[in-house]
């Protein structure tokens, strides 16, 4: 059996074709990675964003329970309806 140099185009072409699917198939697998460790990191974030709105909104509302009425009040209701409107569109 000869090698000529049509067999040895052939095989460069196989081991390039082979190389270009596993670098796909790398390269697919360190997005969706990379998409998952985000997703963590904005959840944990949504989570702590949710304690900061709770912990506001009593605030809000022991100063509302002092007599601080004015600001306080429509910042109050601004909050509530936010947090409803979070709530709802999360429940989708």
């Amino acid at each position: 059996m000869w090698i000529d140099a049509d067999a040895i185009i052939k095989a460069a072409a196989l081991v390039t074709a082979l190389g270009v699917l596993g670098g796909v198939v790398v390269s697919l697998y360190k997005a969706s990675e990379r998409d998952r460790k985000q997703s963590e990191i904005i959840k944990e974030i949504m989570d702590e964003q949710s304690l900061i709105c709770y912990g506001l909104r009593g605030a809000l509302q022991g100063l509302i329970e002092q007599g601080c009425n004015g600001p306080c009040k429509d910042a109050l209701e601004k909050l509530n309806k936010h947090l409803n409107q979070e709530a709802h569109h999360n429940d989708l």
